[in-house]
């Protein structure tokens, strides 16, 4: 294990260290501004309590989009390097029989056999591990079910798993699964997911075992359909008439106050595509209103599980020694359109007036409810775009670790930058253990990721410099304080992509282009984003499917010619 020793002090000799937990929280299409501990108003006490009693991290980069990020967390390689640059359309025909399970391409969804998963390098070092939760790292073949089983958690390295495997479910009914068995739909009064997966993990923590436990708990919410009781709803009403320009503009101000973004960021403009608030007639405003009001109670609800499966952690004495950490998996949710979805998240053809006449069915089982873009928008604060576009709103979340028996400085705010491939490694380090180079005579794919557990006790220590991003052809490099972005139109040649160039040291929310003004770095980092993908994906860039594409076209991201 990494040294926690911070520099200049003679680390004690002592015995080796209790083994820690790990719980690793995910939770689905929230933005960086989303939660209290950064700068949200939406009431998320227990979150903040693991923020202010551990580590905030302000530079932490996901992959812009559900199953790509978790795959990288899962394995600690690019995703496009374990065939997860975008997870395939569910009812998609199987490859044929004699193809060799994991063998590829870059997006065909299935994991390759030689890339040994965090739970797989856990069980080996003597966890027991739990799978609770959102999957979506696995094909759904229209006829193949046992080779979409090779690739579910139990195959994963899981001892134990208890959740839906698509990109979402419902609430109230989900499409639950428990290990490699379907279940019936709940349908009992009173039932949510989130209560469900909670109580799930408690009961992984109330096991008598010797083993450590790695709880892998990844929440539906605040993913489509906002499903919530009403009270929970209620707690908001009103509280976003005042539209999304206004609220954007105050969760950065307060991101400001709390530290979480540098005292000189620049909020960038609203951009193409986004209706002013005060555009919309008042019908539009209550309705709009409405879907937030959904929106921030589904989170209150989420945090309040959170908080019953910390509460149960201290008082079984384990919470000291536990690892959590806590990431949502994009930015804010984009495709939601100008109106957003009511009975159907995508494509709903329910007009706002029908909206309106049933606002009261909001949150309940009826409904399939995703915001309008705008709100995004304002989750995203205080970067350009949102979920799947290649700027920072699409792939910078929070980051927060909590160990309380290893964290020195409870509270502080870390500025190193962070990937989600870094996530297994760091878990591992902390277990004192790492991912195999080999496993029964198979070679495993390298690890891509780092371990960042140095930066629990320190400030200066150095993490990664460099990570690429590739998603639907869009494009993106970092290097150090510099990030060069390129979008791309469906159907052109990729030599033709319209690039941007920011400088993330004095303009951290990339509102600024500076292209023209540095334009031998730009193409210096043009070389570099084709070295990395060369080095990580086969292909190096993969045009978006079709199906996928009409959902967020992002047409209006670019500049007129």
């Amino acid at each position: 294990m990494t040294s926690f020793t911070a520099a200049g002090q003679t680390p004690a000799k002592t015995e080796k260290p209790q083994r820690p937990n790990v719980v690793m929280i995910v939770l689905d299409d929230m933005g960086y501004g989303d939660i209290g501990a950064f700068g949200s108003e939406i009431k998320t006490p227990n979150i903040d309590l693991l923020a202010y009693s551990g580590l905030r991290y302000n530079r932490f980069d996901t992959s812009s989009m559900c199953a790509p990020t978790r795959a990288a967390l899962m394995t600690g390689r690019n995703n496009q390097t374990v065939n997860m640059e975008e997870l395939p359309p569910k009812g998609t025909p199987a490859p044929s029989p004699d193809t060799p399970l994991g063998s590829g391409p870059a997006n065909s969804g299935e994991m390759p056999m030689n890339a040994q998963t965090v739970a797989q390098a856990l069980h080996t070092a003597g966890y027991a591990t739990f799978a609770l939760g959102k999957w979506h790292i696995a094909p759904e073949y229209k006829d193949a079910p046992e080779r979409n089983q090779k690739f579910w958690p139990r195959q994963k390295g899981f001892d134990y798993y208890y959740g839906f495997l698509s990109g979402h479910s419902p609430q109230y009914h989900p499409d639950l699964v428990e290990n490699n068995q379907e279940l019936p739909k709940p349908n009992k009064p009173g039932y949510h997911l989130s209560v469900d997966l909670v109580d799930h993990a408690i009961d992984a923590f109330k096991q008598k075992s010797d083993k450590p436990k790695f709880v892998y708990l990844a929440f539906g919410a605040a993913h489509s359909p906002l499903q919530v009781p009403k009270s929970y709803i209620e707690a908001y009403k009103g509280k976003y008439n005042q539209g999304w320009d206004k609220l954007r503009l105050e969760r950065f101000e307060r991101q400001k106050e709390l530290g979480v973004i540098p005292a000189n960021t620049v909020l960038p403009a609203r951009e193409k595509g986004d209706a002013a608030w005060d555009s919309l007639d008042e019908q539009h405003k209550r309705v709009f209103s409405r879907f937030m009001e959904t929106y921030a109670g589904f989170i209150t609800h989420t945090d309040e599980q959170i908080g019953r499966l910390v509460e149960y952690l201290k008082s079984s004495g384990q919470f000291d020694n536990t690892v959590v950490m806590f990431i949502t998996d994009n930015g804010a949710a984009s495709e939601g359109g100008p109106n957003g979805g009511f009975r159907h998240a995508y494509m709903d053809k329910t007009t706002v007036a029908e909206m309106d006449a049933h606002l009261d069915d909001a949150g309940g089982p009826d409904t399939d409810m995703l915001y309008q873009r705008p709100w995004a928008y304002a989750g995203s604060t205080p970067f350009r775009r949102y979920k799947l576009w290649p700027y920072l709103g699409g792939i910078r979340t929070p980051l927060i670790v909590s160990w309380p028996k290893q964290i020195q400085t409870p509270g502080a705010i870390r500025h190193q930058y962070v990937s989600v491939i870094d996530l297994a490694p760091t878990i591992l380090d902390a277990a004192d253990t790492a991912f195999a180079n080999e496993i029964g005579g198979v070679k495993q794919i390298p690890v891509a990721g780092k371990s960042f557990l140095p930066t629990f006790n320190s400030d200066t220590a150095k993490t990664r410099d460099i990570q690429y991003f590739e998603l639907r052809g869009q494009r993106a490099i970092t290097q150090g304080d510099w990030r060069a972005v390129a979008m791309h139109r469906m159907g052109t040649d990729y030599a033709t992509d319209q690039w941007q160039l920011f400088n993330t040291a004095n303009d951290y929310s990339e509102s600024t282009d500076v292209a023209a003004k540095y334009p031998e770095k730009l193409e210096e980092l043009k070389k570099l984003w084709q070295q990395e993908a060369q080095k990580y994906s086969n292909p190096s860039v993969i045009d978006p499917v079709p199906f996928f594409y009409k959902f967020n076209r992002m047409e209006d991201g670019f500049s007129a010619k």
